[in-house]
């Protein structure tokens, strides 16, 4: 059998005592995917039923709940079915169909984190301007163009990697991603490597510089204004900015782990390599439910709590 280019199923195996904790692996993970649909569901729900929500900064706050769904979704079923199943295999097809949603994923989510950013930037620093330059229209392009970036530079990646033939079929990882495929390949990678590296710092880093430009504009208007412009600012701009470092520093981690071949445990790696569809679509919803007051009270309003 030809080693490069025959052998169409890749073994993920970076599950860590299968075996002897399979059910409470599946049970866990299970529970998990359910608090993250139910939770991200009843936060867009709450968004979507009550018109006094329908404005750009809950318009993207529902649009980063539902890049969460997208992410967990592309992970998930496909990680249950193998936590049952008795080999964990995956075609190299839908290898390369889960890296791209996965990938698009995180960088859906740096963009739409900027475009919250901007709305607050204009909101706070430009008040007599935010109608004018944040209007329905410039929503629904930023919206586009936050999913339509991210599949164009991904895309490209994917296509890159496509002619390295495989020489090894063992990925060490419960999930793929598309850099463990290239590592597995034979042949010349120097240009996928390096659009990799080109694509991952374009897609971090003009977010971060614009972000962090938008909050320390907040910050020093902020300081120069009364006390309640300052709690109004924060209770709008703390749970984006959270948010924001969360998942800022869970890709870097697993960018640095992924790319770094020795030095770091396999189990450190696993748990690395889940945080970004454990953390953020968790953690989101209950941010924006509980910290988000306009929010908060409509949710305590549906379950009748008190």
């Amino acid at each position: 059998m030809d080693g490069n280019y025959n052998i169409t199923y890749l073994i993920l195996g970076g599950h860590v005592q299968l075996a002897k904790y399979r059910y409470l692996y599946f049970s866990m993970t299970l529970l998990l995917f359910i608090l993250i649909i139910c939770s991200n569901t009843v936060v867009l729900y709450v968004i979507y039923v009550h018109e006094s929500l329908h404005k750009p900064m809950y318009t993207f706050v529902a649009a980063l709940l539902m890049n969460a769904l997208f992410g967990s979704i592309s992970v998930y079923p496909k990680l249950l079915i193998d936590l049952l199943s008795a080999t964990q295999t995956i075609s190299r097809p839908a290898c390369r169909l889960q890296s791209f949603l996965v990938y698009v994923y995180a960088g859906c989510e740096f963009t739409l984190l900027s475009a919250m950013a901007f709305d607050r930037y204009v909101s706070i620093c430009r008040p007599l301007q935010y109608h004018s330059l944040v209007r329905t229209q410039t929503v629904k392009l930023i919206l586009f163009l936050a999913f339509c970036l991210p599949c164009c530079k991904i895309g490209i990646a994917i296509i890159l990697s496509t002619n390295i033939g495989l020489c090894k079929f063992v990925l060490m990882r419960i999930t793929c991603d598309n850099y463990s495929l290239v590592k597995a390949g034979c042949g010349d990678s120097t240009v996928s490597n390096a659009y990799g590296l080109f694509a991952t710092v374009l897609s971090i880093l003009p977010h971060l510089i614009f972000i962090v430009f938008s909050y320390t504009s907040i910050l020093l208007i902020c300081l120069r204004s009364s006390r309640d412009f300052r709690r109004g600012a924060l209770n709008t701009c703390l749970p984006h900015l959270v948010i924001f470092l969360n998942f800022t520093i869970i890709i870097t981690f697993e960018i640095i782990q992924n790319r770094i071949s020795s030095g770091i445990p396999h189990i450190v790696r696993l748990i690395v390599s889940l945080l970004y569809v454990v953390i953020p679509p968790l953690f989101n919803p209950l941010m924006y439910g509980f910290k988000m007051k306009e929010i908060s009270q409509h949710i305590v309003a549906l379950f009748k709590l008190k």
